[in-house]
Order: structure tokens, then sequence, then C-alpha cells
């Protein structure tokens, strides 16, 4: 049996960070110590996933691991900001050591894709419980945000959306290929970080699509205090989608299930040429499914389309997740 102190050092201890890393004093002391670029400006988020609620007790260990920082890694790219490091507080029930070299390989891996250093964090025991505290930096007022959306802005998405609530579905009917599309998705979410900090200086408002489009979108429009209209035909649809779900549950997976972390973003349509060629780039696609308004509420939107993922009062359309 592990104590917490030789859990940290076997599987969660890197080697030391190199000079350009900004960390002064890493894992092993009471506190980190870093050294962020100066003047550039400290973008923070923390994630709580919970066993059986974010992600199934019986999902791949490292897949696991990876999930984890992944939800975490996505907030910073909704704001256009380039992942520095973060900080791992993990509660389990057990000590195993199978599954904590599993979770220990996707987390790091995912550190080592995004350049994020692991510089501290907390283990202990109880109902398996992972959160993640991630810090970015991004240029003083260029961050994107979510009320800069003005009307007249094009609405668009990276990527293609439904693939996380698709995937989950066919994990619920017992789906276990671990290279089905809809599965890698949904158990390997990747944060668009790059593409976040491509689109500084044209998305004039920006979210990552966690708990659903409708749902994320009206996170946008409160905070610009605008409408939007929504051409549900352009919305792109993860590959295997329809097959799986058929036409009007894969909608509705694309519209209200969450868990797909692509960008929602705002933009002139002066500028959505340069944008397309940016993320072009990086293998990206943008599409357009509608613009703003200055009219309050959602046009276009099909009636009893689920709002979005809400931990106090469940999942409209699947219940408790998984």
């Amino acid at each position: 049996m592990h104590n917490e102190f030789e859990l940290i050092a076997r599987y969660f201890t890197p080697a030391p960070p190199a000079p350009e890393a900004g960390v002064a004093l890493g894992v092993g002391d009471d506190c980190t110590l870093l050294a962020p670029t100066p003047g550039q400006r400290l973008a923070v988020s923390v994630d709580t996933s919970v066993a059986g609620v974010h992600f199934p007790d019986a999902a791949p260990a490292e897949a696991i691991g990876h999930r984890a920082l992944a939800v975490s890694l996505s907030d910073l790219a909704a704001m256009g900001a380039r992942a520095r490091w973060c900080l791992m507080a993990l509660t389990l029930a057990r000590a195993d050591d199978a599954w904590l070299e599993g979770f220990s390989r996707g987390f790091r891996a995912l550190c080592a894709a995004t350049g994020t250093a692991l510089v501290g964090g907390d283990v202990t025991r109880g109902a398996t419980t992972i959160g993640v505290t991630v810090m970015g930096e991004v240029a003083p007022r260029a961050a994107l945000t979510r009320g800069g959306a003005r009307a007249g802005d094009l609405l668009a998405v990276t990527g293609a959306l439904g693939g996380g609530a698709g995937g989950l579905a066919l994990w619920q009917r017992g789906e276990r290929d671990p290279a089905h599309p809809l599965l890698v998705r949904y158990l390997w979410p990747q944060p668009r970080l790059a593409a976040g900090e491509a689109l500084l200086g044209l998305a004039t408002a920006a979210i990552d699509i966690s708990d659903g489009l409708l749902a994320d979108l009206g996170h946008v429009l409160e905070a610009s205090g605008a409408g939007a209209e929504l051409e549900l035909e352009a919305l792109p649809l993860a590959e295997g989608l329809v097959a799986a779900l058929g036409d009007e549950q894969a909608r509705r997976a694309a519209l209200g299930g969450g868990d797909d972390y692509e960008l929602l973003l705002t933009l002139p349509a002066e500028r959505l040429d340069e944008a397309r060629r940016r993320l072009a780039a990086l293998g990206l696609p943008l599409t357009v499914i509608g613009r703003i308004t200055d009219t309050p509420g959602v046009v276009g939107a099909e009636d009893g389309v689920p709002g979005g993922w809400q931990h106090f009062q469940g999942q409209p359309d699947q219940g408790e997740r998984p």
C-alpha cells in the first residue's frame, strides 16, 4: 500500500523542467514557484471530473488521465491563452498501480503535447475525483471573452459537433472499440489550444463547447447582450454520428449533447477568410452556423432540443452521466 507521498513521487513527479518552462520551484515543496512571461496576463481555470458523472468508472485509465486535463485546457483555448502550467488533485478509493500507471501516462502525455508543466497537486483517499487547475498566458487586452459578440458578426464553430454525446450513447450501449471515432471523441477530447491562439485578433467572442452548443451559445449571448440566428442545416456533424444515432438524434446531440470541446466563436464577415486560412494550417475546419443579431433569443433552434448539461438539474436528454 502506497502512501500519498510515494504515489506522488512514483507517478506525478516529472523530470526537472527546462528553464523556459518558467518553473522556479516545482513538485515537492509546500508551493510551486512560477515565473510568468513579463508583460503577459495569467489565465487560470479549474475543472473537477467525478467518476460516474463526467466519465465512466470503467473507462480506460489512460483516457481518464487525458480527459481530466483536456477539459481544463479547453478553457484556456477558449480565451486564446497559451498553456503553461497545471495543478492536479487526485482522490482515489484505493491505490491501484496498474490504474495509476495508465492514468498518469495519459495525463503526462497531454502535458507534453501541449507544453503544460505539472507543477504540484495533492493525492488523497475517497470517491474517485480529479481536480485540475490550469494556468496559461495571454497578452493584455488580447484575451477572447464571452462578451464581445456584436450584431452582424458571424457565428462559427471549429471541427465537428455531437461526437462527445454520440460517444457517450455508444458507450452506454456497450460499445468498447477504442478506435470507434465517436468513442475517440468522447474519451479523448482534444483541447483547441492552437486554434484559440490563431483566432486572436480575429474573433470577437469565444467559448468552448462543453455543455452543449445551445447552452454555451446562451452564455455568449447573455454576456454580449445579443441574440442569434442559427442555420441548423449548416451544423458540422461528427464522423459516424448519423450512422450511430440517426438524423434526428444526431442533430440533437450536436445542439445539446455537450462534451465536444470545440470552439464556438463570433467574428466579422470580413475576417472569415483569414480565420479559415489560419485554422486550415492546423488541419481544422471552421464552419459558419449563423449570425449574431440585436434581438434577444435564438432563432432557428428546434423546439424541444435540450439546453445542455447542468449538474444540479441533470442532463435533460440523457440523465446522469455516464
